[in-house]
């Protein structure tokens, strides 16, 4: 290749990598369930057509095999990428996406053929620019996912006792059907869990959780407590009102100070007040997670914060976190001082089970409710909750101590229903 074509094939690479992180940037809302923003959808999409146009379009006109070449391949891998977290929201069509979604780590990889046949049916530089950094960025991608090792835990009774009922007793068959990587089985029948760490990929806990009905890995158990009270003492640090609150209360009040056995989350409220803002919330927790390790991402127009156990990576790579299968975290949702028909109240603008809604279109409850705010025992120690936490609950979810599996499979729901109340000494 010329001086011409080795700089149009570095700009070919150059824009397909723009893309690419403005896709996985955008793969954020589809992990949280809510559809991506115009503008970031409108950027992405704008640097899409860039790459195929520069690719497909020369001197003499346009190239259509250049034009399928490109578009197509584009198309297909980040349908892949898109998959794992596309798949985060309960109910999803499975087949497909599930299939992608099981073996995100890899999947990119598949296209590696198909790209030298690209190359080969329409040797062109700008096409093989675009092509090599794709493959690049997905071989960096699998081999970066391959350093870090993992720790075993002991498989609690409790968790092997679900695990049996929802494989009907063929454990192996099950564990192999649906890729529980995580669980060994020794040749006398021993199970043990090798589970993620900090440095790790996390294990999939909403496929295990919302498609399998398991219990929550003891890794995932042992993490979300950790992330929990980071949190806590990070909102102590700039005495910050909060206090615990959905599922998470729900643990405290019903399992006597225990998480649900198939929590997903942590779920932490905050009051935001004249010395407690938006902006100083979002700052403070932005650096101490830098700081400790923790990823803070912040949904400004939807209004809350999440903090993942995962580790905040440097740019180029922060944002390719949205390609991992599952996800340690906490929901940190802020309420504010309101009155609605004349009564005082704490709102929120999301939507938290069946909590009200009032004037202003936010959700609400009872300022006397939670405020002043007490303590409870949560996993051996008192935190912050609501000054009423039964009548929060209520609030919440109607009949609290009726044992519901939110977000699971209704089939895998329904398998475990008999055994939620037996407990394993």
């Amino acid at each position: 290749m010329n001086g011409v074509s080795i700089l149009a094939a570095i700009v070919a690479g150059g824009l397909y990598f723009a893309t690419y992180l403005s896709f996985v940037r955008l793969l954020r809302y589809w992990r949280n369930w809510y559809p991506p923003t115009g503008s970031e959808a409108f950027l992405t999409a704008a640097l899409a057509i860039a790459t195929v146009a520069f690719v497909s379009l020369s001197p003499q006109g346009l190239d259509v095999l250049a034009l399928g070449l490109a578009g197509g391949f584009i198309a297909l891998l980040f349908s892949i990428i898109a998959s794992p977290a596309i798949a985060f929201k309960p109910g999803t069509p499975r087949l497909i996406i599930e299939f992608l979604a099981k073996h995100g780590e890899i999947s990119g990889l598949w296209l590696i053929p198909s790209a030298i046949l690209a190359a080969f049916i329409l040797p062109d530089a700008k096409l093989l620019g675009m092509l090599i950094a794709a493959v690049t960025i997905e071989l960096v991608w699998f081999f970066r996912l391959k350093r870090a090792g993992k720790h075993s835990y002991p498989f609690d009774p409790q968790d092997l006792l679900v695990l049996q009922t929802q494989a009907s007793g063929n454990v192996e068959s099950f564990v192999k059907k649906h890729a529980i990587n995580e669980l060994e089985i020794s040749v006398d029948g021993d199970t043990t869990w090798v589970g993620c760490n900090k440095d790790s990929l996390p294990c999939p806990i909403n496929h295990y959780i919302h498609r399998l009905g398991l219990n929550t890995p003891p890794c995932c158990r042992e993490h979300i407590a950790d992330l929990g009270q980071f949190v806590m003492r990070s909102l102590q640090g700039i005495n910050a009102v909060h206090w615990i609150d959905g599922g998470t209360l729900l643990g405290a009040v019903r399992e006597n100070g225990a998480l649900l056995a198939w929590e997903d989350d942590i779920d932490i409220s905050v009051l935001l007040d004249d010395v407690t803002t938006w902006d100083t919330l979002c700052t403070t927790m932005s650096k101490l997670g830098l700081k400790h390790g923790y990823f803070v991402d912040i949904f400004k127009k939807q209004g809350f914060i999440t903090v993942s156990y995962d580790r905040p990576q440097s740019w180029p790579f922060r944002w390719e976190r949205n390609r991992m299968r599952g996800e340690i975290r906490l929901d940190l949702v802020p309420f504010r001082h309101a009155t609605n028909d004349g009564l005082t109240v704490l709102e929120r603008h999301l939507l938290k089970g069946a909590m009200p809604v009032m004037q202003s279109g936010w959700h609400g409850v009872p300022r006397d409710v939670v405020l002043p705010t007490a303590t409870i025992n949560f996993l051996g120690s008192n935190v912050p909750c609501p000054n009423q936490p039964e009548a929060f609950l209520e609030i919440l979810y109607g009949d609290y101590q009726k044992i519901e599996l939110t977000y699971v499979d209704k089939e895998a729901a329904k398998t475990r229903t008999a055994i939620d109340h037996i407990s394993i000494a």
